[in-house]
């Protein structure tokens, strides 16, 4: 039996010139759910990279134009596309 390691690099960060306020709704949050401030920061970062937004220009303009905003796009209606030139020499 082959057994596989796998080494997780865990990063590091500071965050330096936080708000005292900031700090304290931290501390706050994290007493709430029964965490350190530091596994609190962790969360919020996690849940808030999870839910991001849009990843392409598609995606965008359907979050910017999509029925629920109140946009109603036509689209043309579709053609065929044209043949390609032909380069051969004749």
């Amino acid at each position: 039996m082959i057994a596989l390691w796998v080494r997780r690099q865990i990063a590091s960060i500071t965050i330096r010139r936080l708000d005292d306020r900031l700090k304290s709704q931290l501390k706050q949050r994290a007493a709430q759910h029964g965490r350190s401030m530091e596994e609190e920061a962790r969360v919020i970062l996690r849940e808030s990279l999870e839910r991001e937004g849009p990843k392409n220009a598609a995606d965008i303009a359907l979050e910017l134009f999509a029925p629920k905003r109140g946009f109603k796009l036509d689209l043309p209606p579709r053609v065929p596309f044209r043949p390609p030139p032909d380069f051969s020499e004749k």
